[in-house]
């Protein structure tokens, strides 16, 4: 898909030639050449100020050149620019490309470097963003609407080995997003914990990795009381899926990534509000994003072990459901008061935590749609964390800045986990009240990590967007898919 060339050349043919602008810049000599052969129709743009953020402008060569058209892409000011800023004004670009319906595509790679974007980061960031750009949410009317990508050659212009790979790099990471973004957006009659092990399976066989589904049988004998608790009010059978890649036969270490799988939450007994339960299909985002990083670790291979665990059911209500007072007993043996049926996420990780651990995890990150308190907290554009090591936190921070995907650490001080302990007939109480609410979840599954070094990401603000952007639709949007690969491959030794 991806070729490189040293410089552009306009006697190459290509569909569409995508050029960046910066705001208040020097046009690059590259950029200029370009120019000259439009009849300074790119100088024209800068002057009518069409060089801001994600602002493009389809310019027609007339024969002039042999690309049919060139996208001219704004990038806002060149001081001002950060990947994130280049990635969407790329984004930018690929949705134009994916509603052309474009075969055949060039880049100009040094258009969209600056201080802080080299080469090689533009070259990522092209591949990533045109992965991103062009996904489409299947939909299910009669007549529906194509959603493959239509691109089949990608011609990168710039003189630095290694573009080739960097934008496939890139590209392998957005496909990973895209992989959760489809199981998020997949109505929950079609996303049940069976659709969810069967799309496991899929990717365990494309790859090579080992792989392993508990039913329900297999569960009750080991004791997987949190999960049981909470599958039970559905008639949907509770699967515990466990994929396993090894990396590095010489190491002892393995990364345990623990995605919550809720493929359907009403709540349970504790039911939710009418308005916008259709979007919780969305609570296996954590489980989504686990999946979507274990396809791009399978593709990179890095030299790394890794076990993915996601715990799945569905969270509803019958004459059988957990309800508000009940003790459960976990997979670790600690009981559990349930306060909140709603609060049922952390049950089912305290489960997947502790078998994680049981399979050898040596450190953990757990990834999942937890609490809402976290939106209130931090918005729709943050991640937020809480740790109980300070160098697994820094490895997950450090890989969050390179993919973009911001997270922001909570505290954990003593008197947030003294609250777990309220219970007067139980180890644990699962929803101890709405004061430091995200902070407390995520502590009640620190408390089944215990020693073993731990990382739990509340993407329930970051893992669903309600209005369509340059990265993508409204719905899922892969959130934490790149940054626990990246954790992952940052680890190759």
């Amino acid at each position: 898909m991806f070729k490189t060339l040293p410089v552009f050349q306009s006697e190459n043919k290509h569909n569409v030639l995508v050029i960046g602008i910066f705001e208040e810049a020097p046009l690059h000599p590259e950029v200029e050449k370009v120019d000259n052969e439009l009849h300074k129709q790119i100088s024209k743009l800068k002057k009518m100020k069409k060089a801001k953020l994600g602002e493009r402008t389809i310019l027609y060569t007339m024969d002039n050149m042999n690309s049919e058209t060139v996208y001219v892409v704004g990038l806002g000011k060149k001081e001002d620019s950060t990947t994130e800023s280049i990635r969407e004004g790329i984004a930018s670009a690929s949705k134009q490309l994916k509603r052309d319906k474009i075969k055949t595509v060039a880049f100009l790679v040094e258009s969209f470097v600056s201080e802080s974007v080299d080469k090689n980061d533009a070259a990522v960031l092209i591949g990533e963003a045109l992965a991103l750009g062009t996904y489409a949410i299947l939909d299910y009317k009669e007549k529906t609407n194509e959603v493959d990508v239509n691109i089949e050659e990608v011609v990168l212009y710039g003189e630095e080995a290694g573009l080739k790979e960097a934008a496939q790099v890139g590209f392998t990471y957005g496909q990973g997003a895209n992989r959760a973004r489809k199981l998020v957006n997949t109505p929950g009659n079609l996303m049940t914990p069976t659709d969810l092990a069967e799309e496991a399976v899929v990717l365990a066989e494309k790859h090579g990795f080992e792989y392993e589904i508990l039913e329900r049988e297999e569960m009750e004998k080991l004791g997987m009381g949190a999960l049981l608790a909470v599958a039970a009010g559905s008639d949907q059978p509770p699967k515990m899926i466990v994929l396993k890649f090894s990396g590095n036969s010489s190491s002892d270490e393995i990364i345990g990534l623990v995605g919550k799988g809720l493929t359907f939450d009403s709540g349970g007994i504790s039911i939710k509000p009418r308005e916008n339960m259709h979007q919780m299909k969305m609570d296996m985002g954590g489980a989504a994003a686990v999946l979507g990083a274990m396809d791009i670790i399978g593709t990179v291979k890095p030299n790394v072990n890794v076990i993915a665990v996601i715990p799945s059911s569905e969270n509803l209500l019958n004459g059988s459901a957990l309800k508000p007072g009940d003790v459960i007993t976990s997979l670790s043996g600690k009981t559990i008061e349930v306060r909140n049926t709603d609060a049922e996420g952390r049950l089912i990780l305290a489960d997947g935590i502790t078998y994680a651990k049981q399979l050898g995890a040596t450190s953990l990150i757990d990834v999942a749609t937890l609490t809402g308190a976290v939106i209130i907290a931090l918005g729709d554009c943050t991640t937020g964390a809480v740790t109980n090591n300070e160098e697994l936190m820094e490895d997950v921070l450090e890989a969050s800045v390179e993919t973009g995907e911001w997270i922001w650490r909570l505290p954990n001080y003593a008197p947030y986990k003294k609250m777990l302990k309220t219970s007067d007939v139980a180890d644990l109480n699962n929803a101890p009240g709405r004061q430091a609410g995200s902070i407390t979840a995520g502590l009640f599954i620190g408390e089944f990590a215990e020693e073993t070094p731990w990382v739990h990401l509340d993407i329930a603000g970051t893992a669903w967007q309600s209005k369509a952007s340059n990265l993508g639709p409204l719905g899922g949007t892969g959130a934490m898919a790149r940054t626990l690969a990246q954790v992952v491959i940052n680890k190759e030794g």
